[in-house]
């Protein structure tokens, strides 16, 4: 058998990147009819998935004008070919009667066991990352593996937490509370700029100390105290207090929050830049943020209702009322006041939609449901933070609408582990629910 390998891939691995067609290195890749008619359907889509429908669509008529898809075309120098193809007797390629041809992915396996069928002396494997479809490919004998290069983490349960313990001489600990500069021992310590650290005595283990971690040469830094709270509100456990502390910090551009539904990451984020903003509220001499921007991706949870009528502020007024609802919780419920803030561009809640081109200065960015978002979507966000502004990442990676990401793979995993070794980011996890009890135990259990 042929060491050269063909690649037939599926709609779902194009859509989540369209550079996948290049991953192959000198193998060749066949791309099915059925998938471009699909890829075809979502280029008008203003998303992640309309953008790589577009590019693979892009990739696919640059490749046509050196070659011919119908007989194969050299992907690049070093690459194997590309060829369109597709088939017409299904039950002849092997696809057994029970599964229809009418659907779209039956017809994709049927194209990749007839290509199989025609090269028989080489291995044919199905890409997808639909797992149902890999598990009919398995069960028609089909070798079938995910497209997994996007992947920030090989599991979830291996995300930065952005927390850890350290064990340290009891007296280490007294030190730390007496206002010493304590650094840690470089050759002893493997920990993250910003990451915070329990500091747990050796000989009493309910001793404990809290810290921030920057780096080896500087001291570990105690946490900032908010008697009063930021904007009213009180950390409630440990997390919530990290994660103000990241919040109130000018120097941490960057900072991403995930935790499950109810436990505070979006509330603490609204509250932090309202006191940084609509408070004029200064951080040590330095100047606050002239405006707070708040946003979410457009992603609907279960079926989609179509198109909304009305203005583009109209239009966005479902997607944007959890927002909402957090905004007027921190006004007191006092909508006029809210309005106000509005009126005057202090507040800003606006539809990502648009955001391309941007530049924005001077500003306190949250954007909430992160976890729906695709890396080049991410990328598009992050680089238009203009000089002295910060973004906030909030999301659940345990509650992602977006089909095309999971996980591991989403924007918001991919911010956190990418950004995690840098000074100007910093990362917590929260795992406690504050909102009711009854959140905590869905959340749980559900």
């Amino acid at each position: 058998m042929s060491r050269k390998k063909i690649y037939v891939l599926d709609t779902s691995a194009l859509l989540t990147s369209a550079d996948c067609i290049y991953a192959y290195g000198k193998n060749d890749i066949v791309i099915p009819f059925k998938v471009l008619e699909e890829i075809d359907k979502h280029k008008k889509r203003q998303d992640g998935v309309g953008t790589q429908s577009r590019k693979t669509i892009r990739i696919l008529d640059d490749l046509r004008s050196t070659g011919s898809l119908f007989n194969g075309v050299r992907i690049r120098k070093g690459h194997g070919l590309l060829y369109a193809w597709g088939t017409k007797d299904l039950q002849s390629a092997g696809l057994p009667e029970d599964l229809d041809s009418s659907i779209p992915d039956h017809l994709i396996i049927a194209t990749a066991l007839a290509v199989r069928k025609h090269h028989p002396d080489r291995k044919v494997i199905m890409i997808s990352r639909d797992i149902n479809m890999r598990v009919i490919c398995d069960s028609l004998g089909l070798p079938t593996e995910d497209y997994i290069s996007n992947q920030a983490v090989d599991d979830s349960d291996n995300i930065f937490t952005g927390f850890s313990s350290y064990l340290v001489d009891d007296q280490l600990v007294d030190r730390f509370y007496n206002g010493e500069e304590i650094i840690l021992d470089l050759e002893t310590t493997q920990y993250r700029p910003n990451q915070f650290l329990m500091l747990v005595s050796s000989s009493n283990e309910k001793k404990t100390a809290i810290a921030r971690y920057i780096s080896p040469t500087m001291p570990l830094r105690p946490l900032n105290k908010y008697k009063k709270g930021v904007w009213g509100i009180k950390p409630r456990n440990k997390e919530q207090q990290f994660a103000i502390d990241l919040l109130m910090d000018s120097n941490i551009q960057i900072v991403t929050l995930i935790g499950k539904a109810g436990s505070g990451k979006t509330l603490c984020a609204i509250a932090a830049a309202l006191q940084q903003t609509v408070d004029d509220f200064v951080i040590r001499g330095e100047p606050c943020y002239s405006r707070m921007i708040v946003s979410r991706p457009v992603q609907p949870l279960g079926k989609d209702l179509g198109f909304l009528p009305g203005s583009l502020e109209e239009k966005m007024k479902p997607w944007l009322t959890p927002i909402q609802d957090n905004l007027q919780f921190l006004m007191g419920n006092d909508k006029t006041t809210l309005d106000m803030y509005l009126e005057r561009g202090r507040i800003e809640i606006e539809a990502l939609t648009y955001i391309r081109g941007r530049s924005i200065a001077n500003a306190f960015i949250i954007i909430d449901e992160a976890q729906n978002l695709t890396t080049h979507e991410l990328k598009t966000i992050i680089t238009r933070v203009g000089e002295g502004s910060k973004i906030i990442l909030t999301g659940d990676i345990e509650q992602i609408d977006n089909a095309y990401v999971d996980e591991t793979t989403n924007g918001l995993t991919h911010a956190v582990e990418k950004f995690k070794d840098f000074e100007l980011a910093g990362h917590v996890t929260l795992h406690k629910g504050e909102r009711s009890k009854v959140a905590t135990w869905a959340a749980k259990y559900l």
